[in-house]
């Protein structure tokens, strides 16, 4: 009878697993897992790769790797939580590992961590083989663009556009993170007007409704990086968010750092400190070595000086990077 009551909350303890794997809660897991040992269900096979891919996810992991010693079958599920947790050389290994044994065999999850690990180091020559075996496993026959997407960001990464380009045309599903990974690509190589072209597709293709926080950081900082034409464009865009008029995305610290070096770049400096002082929430540390390095490229001393002022003495800025002050100079 205890047994079967034990069975019964084995699916409440896997839940609560995830759900402070996902909020990085180790507090909670510590003493859910010690709720186990004393329970006896710590040795059951199914929680100990739950608490063992849930110690990966709180970056626990010399806990979670002598877990795994004691896991003689390791799922895909849970090599894919040290995929994503280990150091890029370290979860390449593994990687291998996995598709030469195939045991347990690599599923999109695991090609989607090896091509962003790929990315990290960067190399090309890796990703191109990583690529190949993709498409020898058929993991690419899958319609989701997960792994696609992750393609995209390597070849990016690695300099190798004209790739990158081939995978994107060849999605025959794209999410909005397609979109923006290839919009970053340009915006990331200078190719701020095709950057442009594609926002617009985007937008036509799945909506406004469609749009999120990162796909707008990416086409704004794109615009940064363009010339007047541009740079205009990216001016209506953000007017557009504050005035709620895109797909409901309001302009977060991520979009008025964008702008801010949008101006700067555009020699509006003025505008740019402007445009910090009417944000509701705090300037970052990226928003504020935006608008210093506005103030060095065209000789803003007066700008730099209030800037300063603001930097050392901590106001509307906390805590302050000892790298920042460093943009003065």
């Amino acid at each position: 009878m205890a047994f079967v009551a034990a069975q019964g909350i084995i699916p409440l303890y896997a839940a609560a697993l995830d759900d402070f794997s996902a909020d990085r809660n180790l507090p909670a897991l510590r003493r859910v897992h010690s709720r186990l040992l004393v329970l006896g269900l710590a040795r059951h096979r199914f929680l100990r790769s739950k608490l063992c891919a849930a110690y990966a996810c709180c970056s626990r992991l010399a806990d979670a790797r002598r877990l795994l010693r004691l896991c003689p079958r390791p799922s895909t599920f849970l090599l894919n939580s040290f995929l994503r947790a280990e150091t890029p050389r370290t979860a390449l290994l593994l990687f291998r590992h996995m598709v030469s044994h195939r045991s347990p065999a690599p599923d999109g999850a695991s090609f989607a961590s090896a091509l962003r690990h790929t990315a990290a180091l960067p190399s090309l020559r890796l990703g191109c083989t990583i690529h190949a075996v993709a498409i020898t496993a058929g993991i690419l026959l899958d319609p989701d663009p997960l792994v696609r997407n992750s393609l995209i960001t390597m070849y990016s990464k690695c300099g190798d556009l004209a790739s990158a380009r081939r995978v994107f045309d060849g999605m025959s599903r794209r999410s909005v993170a397609s979109w923006t990974a290839m919009i970053s690509l340009c915006g990331a190589h200078g190719r701020a007007p095709d950057a442009v072209a594609l926002f617009g597709r985007m937008v036509e293709e799945i909506g406004e409704a469609g749009l999120d926080g990162p796909a707008m950081t990416a086409v704004l900082a794109a615009c940064a990086k363009g010339g007047p034409a541009e740079a205009e464009f990216g001016r209506r865009v953000f007017e557009m968010m504050r005035d709620g008029r895109l797909g409901g995305v309001l302009p977060g610290v991520e979009h008025y750092t964008c702008m801010v070096d949008l101006y700067g770049r555009a020699g509006r400096v003025e505008e740019a400190e402007a445009l910090i002082e009417e944000m509701d929430g705090e300037p970052d540390e990226a928003m504020w070595a935006a608008l210093l390095c506005a103030c060095r490229e065209h000789g803003r001393l007066d700008v730099a000086e209030r800037v300063a002022d603001h930097v050392y003495r901590g106001f509307r800025f906390s805590p302050i990077s000892p790298r920042l002050p460093q943009t003065l100079h």
